[in-house]
């Protein structure tokens, strides 16, 4: 176990005070209502105006566009607040638009369906902002296709995107392009972290370490972080102490140059197209690592490296580890496992870091953010000074510790005195959850980092075993503490995730259930010719089993092919699947399955007219029933019967049939189905011309569903007396 040392600090860092960009925040107030091109040339745009914060990392881009739409929402002129997604994950790779406007529509309040496509994500969405007044941060973007795919069509709403640099091909987009702050807002925030002692003392060495850091306000916490960790320190220390650059050299030797431009058909540099180089295209760590060498020639890098050389080794190890982290988010526990420590160690080394400006505070306690601008570099840390096998372990440790506390969430959700609650007991405190309303909170909370460790861990493809139990461990807990219906949404994710291990591992078992869940899920949105190929799919994977056929889940496809197709009032395919899952049934031996089926048969062969077979799969429903003993089960399949009698217009048996159900209702004490079995025994009476004995039936039908326990007699007696 590694011991985790830290400069000293105790307390958890607050969310520092905003400084400076008032000349910026200014402008784009003023660019909301400026009329655009399209305005001024007489074709004003239908979608909604869109504002460009513009600039490189470590400019402070991001924190100026969530000031401003945090403003604008307190100033009460988009009363339904300000929400954000990011449009880029770890590394660079940009964020499908289905997911990012999921992220939106679930801030907005909104739920979107289960299973829905990015297309009808981004529609939902539109919608959603149509409807409201609201400000959308999105941050990172990419390419302007991203962007496109989420503005919303009317102008209720605002958009503030946060890109490298220009974004091409979205119609008046306002930029605010953004270098770094005026010098003596460069000052302040250095003296706010090293103390304006220093800071008024030596002007000259502030004014060349702001210079050195290039005003740039991430570079400037750093350098403020440091001389705050180091009281004995002078500015011109850190100054020098900058000078010096072992990451510098480090990332230099070991991220490769970029790739010369194509050159043009008739000669020259071919430009970029829109979206691609700085400002988006699909990077993947080549690309990732790129910007990282990037950003080694500027002042970020040079101050990552003044406070990255006075950590402790295993400190620096840690930091260097917390790339690793899912979505960018590190907690205590995540940290803990990455590194190999005691969770209080973790704990207190996250917030040192934060301290230092190597991570960002978030509102929920325990929990941080990797800064976007130092992503790329602490990664190409890992890259360089981590080797391949030492990465693996420390991932498989952190999906470990995710298990083991998603099968604590679970447990917890179950009775007191539970085989899962007595697990609980025995695991350590750290791990345990108190309390249900614990456990859901931090389901909650952590949902996001939850579900892109799933998400990582199977596109990883050297860890499918913990992958497998994530994904197991993460399904039960979401639908423990949120219920199928609530948490579809992402179980719908989950599920295919575990079809893209179930086929990479040949698993045909898990992928027929994953094929099965997501087609429950379709049917139940409506979405019925996709959930039909979902059953047919779990139909061939269930037959490709290895040891033979999953003759369960075989039928369990088959009867959900029948359900669906029922759905779709298609009753004589519904009959027929039906037919074949009731086979599969009886080879089996499964009693109760078989009952269940042959009252589907019987109920979609009567919808066709085909009363005398719905006539046989009723009784033999029925005789099912009785083979096993459910009293209330036969009484309604008896019921059912006497209704296909009625219909065939074979009265007399319907009568006879009804009063056989009546008896067993009565023995069952099933208030209602009696009710509705004297109903029918009226209408027969009616039929055959007994007035008197139909009025009866009436009667007591009323007084059943009143509620009233009458004196009566048993069917046969009464039946006699009539």
């Amino acid at each position: 176990m590694t011991d985790v040392t830290h400069p000293t600090v105790t307390d958890r860092p607050h969310a520092p005070e905003f400084l400076g960009r008032r000349r910026e925040l200014a402008a784009l107030r003023s660019d909301i209502d400026r009329a655009g091109l399209d305005t001024l040339a007489g074709r004003p745009a239908p979608r909604c105006r869109v504002l460009l914060v513009a600039g490189r990392p470590g400019t402070g881009r991001s924190a100026l566009a969530d000031k401003f739409a945090r403003d604008l929402a307190g100033s009460g002129a988009y009363p339904d607040g300000a929400v954000r997604a990011c449009l880029s994950e770890p590394g660079g790779v940009p964020v499908p638009s289905g997911r990012a406007a999921r992220e939106l529509l679930d801030a907005l309040g909104e739920r979107p369906p289960a299973g829905a496509s990015d297309d009808e994500l981004c529609d939902l969405l539109r919608e959603a902002l149509d409807r409201c007044r609201a400000v959308v941060v999105l941050d990172d973007v990419r390419t302007a296709g991203q962007l496109a795919d989420l503005i919303p069509d009317s102008r209720t709403s605002l958009v503030v995107a946060v890109a490298r640099g220009p974004l091409t091909g979205v119609p008046d987009v306002r930029p605010c392009t953004l270098a770094g702050l005026d010098r003596p807002t460069a000052l302040r925030l250095l003296a706010r972290g090293a103390g304006p002692v220093r800071i008024t003392v030596d002007p000259i060495a502030a004014e060349s370490l702001a210079e050195a850091c290039g005003d740039l306000p991430a570079a400037l916490v750093l350098a403020a972080g440091w001389l705050a960790a180091h009281p004995e320190a002078t500015v011109s220390d850190a100054l020098h102490r900058m000078a010096d650059d072992p990451v510098g050299d480090l990332l230099a030797r070991h991220v490769a140059p970029p790739a010369p431009p194509a050159p043009r058909a008739g000669g020259g540099d071919a430009p970029a197209p829109d979206g691609a180089g700085d400002d988006g295209g699909e990077p993947g760590a080549g690309a990732g690592r790129a910007r990282a060498r990037d950003t080694a020639d500027g002042p970020l890098r040079r101050a990552f490296g003044l406070v990255h050389s006075a950590l402790p080794a295993p400190a620096a190890r840690m930091l260097r580890l917390l790339s690793l982290a899912p979505a960018g988010v590190v907690d205590p526990h995540t940290a803990a496992a990455l590194a190999g420590c005691p969770v209080p160690a973790a704990r207190a080394a996250l917030a040192g870091f934060a301290s230092l400006g190597l991570l960002r505070v978030t509102p929920d306690p325990d929990r941080y953010r990797i800064p976007g601008c130092l992503e790329d570099i602490v990664g190409a840390l890992l890259d360089t000074q981590e080797r391949p096998a030492e990465v693996v372990l420390a991932r498989a440790r952190m999906l470990e510790r995710t298990v083991r506390r998603l099968r604590a969430a679970e447990a917890i959700a179950e009775p007191p005195g539970s085989p899962a609650r007595k697990w609980l007991s025995r695991l350590p405190g750290a791990l345990r959850f108190e309390t249900r309303a614990a456990a859901a909170d931090w389901l909650a909370v952590s949902r996001a980092e939850l579900l892109a460790a799933a998400r990582a861990a199977v596109a990883d493809g050297g860890l499918d075993t913990l992958a497998r139990r994530l994904l197991a461990a993460l399904t039960r807990a979401l639908v423990a503490h949120r219920g199928a219906a609530g948490a579809a949404v992402d179980l719908y994710r989950l599920h295919e995730l575990v079809i893209e291990v179930a086929r990479r591992q040949r698993l045909p078992r898990e992928l027929a259930a994953a094929h099965l869940n997501l087609g429950d899920i379709d049917a139940r949105a409506g979405r019925h010719t996709a959930a039909l190929g979902r059953y047919r799919a779990a139909l061939e994977a269930a037959r490709g089993e290895r040891d033979g056929a999953d003759r369960e889940t075989v039928g369990r496809a088959l009867a959900s092919l029948g359900d669906t197709y029922a759905e779709l009032d298609d009753w004589q395919r519904a009959a027929d699947w039906y037919g074949r899952a009731l086979s599969l049934a009886q080879a089996r031996g499964d009693l109760a399955d078989i009952a269940r089926l042959h009252a589907r048969v019987g109920d979609a062969l009567e919808r066709t007219d085909q009363f005398t077979d719905a006539l046989r799969a009723w009784r033999a429903a029925a005789a099912a029933h009785r083979r096993l003993g459910d009293v209330p089960a036969q009484a309604r399949a008896l019921a059912d019967a006497a209704r296909v009698l009625e219909r065939a217009d074979r009265t007399e048996d319907a009568a006879r049939t009804a009063r056989d159900a009546l008896r067993l209702a009565e023995r069952a004490g099933d208030p209602r189905l009696q009710a509705a079995l004297r109903l029918r025994l009226a209408e027969c009476a009616d039929r055959l011309g007994d007035t008197a004995a139909a009025d009866r039936h009436r009667a007591v039908a009323d007084t059943l569903l009143a509620g009233e326990a009458p004196a009566l007699p048993s069917a046969p007696a009464f039946e006699t007396q009539t």
